[in-house]
């Protein structure tokens, strides 16, 4: 990625959205590819008086850079290359900092070619690599299809320390239910939480539908002492971890990013909670492209990216709570597609523990009974 600070840039590509697919060249004039030569050329100028040695290795080293960055730009704004898709994104503080992006669109040839057909030993390890005890899908996408594979049962004993809980009666994801399927879902996270001591971790997939239901639970959670962190705030996603660790009965928001990469084993995450599952909408230019491509190979993009993906990020999502051998908690799940949509077989399928207790707000008082 390259990134340059262009007011007018961002004032007009990305003026309606933060991230914007570019699928025609000449989006914009190619006015850094003059000042960028002339650095190359005097850098090299300057390199080819130096003697031998790290002054002139470091001069020859900024010369490729910025040769590296004049082509990128130049293949960003030349769509160089038809199998990769191109974007660009604005942020920084002030919206003012523009990235151009690229990514191939499938990586399977190009790491078939120089990664796993080149000879040399490599080791791909992951908890969530397979599904339903099968990783050829995986390696078939990442262009592994001839490699040795392992599957290896984890040491964890899921079934005598993991419980799982399914809502039947959360409705289901619609614009025409949307207020209502908020409350529901800010009734049973504050129940759930309510029923256990230690920490929980919420997670949400959408920003906006966690910063509302935090709107209306973060005052129940603060008058019952319970100690309350959300994504997006003041702290990183560590600091925030850090805190879950510390804290020992803490409420945890996040999305996303916290689906993985959270660590913090014992009782200090003692509860996970999956507001939805985590299907990415198609509207990133990667994901978009991806789907294009898919769809015109005669696939279907749905089968072939978005419920993979979905199943991954779901066992990564779970494997948040057990992180060694003598940690135990509870997974409950508040997406009813689990149980009334037929992909939602998969899903369950992806648990390390195959029983579930089905949940409704009338059953749950009874139903649901955390480890003492």
């Amino acid at each position: 990625s390259i990134v340059i600070i262009s007011v007018t840039f961002a004032a007009t590509l990305l003026a309606q959205r933060s991230v914007v697919r570019v699928r025609a060249e000449g989006i914009a004039e190619p006015t850094l590819d003059g000042p960028l030569g002339a650095i190359h050329r005097i850098l090299g100028k300057v390199g080819d008086t130096l003697e031998d040695g790290r002054e002139r290795d470091e001069f020859l080293d900024h010369k490729q850079r910025i040769k590296s960055l004049q082509s990128g730009v130049t293949a960003w704004l030349t769509l160089g290359d038809k199998n990769h898709v191109y974007w660009a994104e604005r942020g920084g503080r002030k919206q003012t900092i523009v990235t151009l992006r690229s990514a191939p669109i499938d990586v399977a040839p190009a790491l078939r070619k120089h990664l796993f057909g080149c000879g040399t030993s490599v080791t791909c390890t992951s908890a969530t690599l397979a599904m339903g005890g099968q990783i050829e899908p995986f390696a078939a996408r990442i262009g592994a299809d001839t490699a040795r594979a392992i599957v290896v049962k984890s040491p964890f004993d899921f079934e005598r320390n993991m419980r799982v809980f399914v809502a039947s009666d959360v409705p289901l994801p619609s614009p025409q239910e949307a207020k209502l399927a908020l409350d529901v879902l800010a009734d049973y996270v504050s129940f759930c939480v309510a029923q256990v001591r230690g920490g929980t971790l919420v997670l949400f997939t959408s920003y906006t539908d966690m910063r509302a239901i935090a709107t209306t639970l973060e005052p129940v959670f603060r008058a019952a002492g319970r100690p309350f962190l959300i994504q997006g705030a003041e702290l990183s996603r560590t600091e925030l971890t850090n805190q879950m660790r510390d804290l020992g009965n803490a409420v945890l928001f996040g999305t996303d990013s916290f689906w993985t990469g959270v660590d913090v084993p014992g009782d200090s995450l003692a509860q996970v909670i999956i507001t939805r599952l985590p299907f990415d909408p198609p509207t990133h230019p990667i994901t978009e492209a991806k789907c294009e491509h898919i769809r015109d190979a005669g696939g279907s993009p749905f089968n072939e990216l978005t419920l993979p993906d979905a199943l991954i990020k779901f066992r990564q999502g779970i494997g948040r709570l057990i992180r060694t051998q003598t940690d135990r908690g509870l997974v409950t799940l508040l997406d009813s597609r689990l149980l009334a949509k037929s992909y939602g077989r998969l899903f369950l399928d992806c648990l390390p523990q195959t029983e579930f207790t089905t949940l409704t707000r009338e059953t749950r008082s009874q139903k649901f009974h955390p480890f003492a």
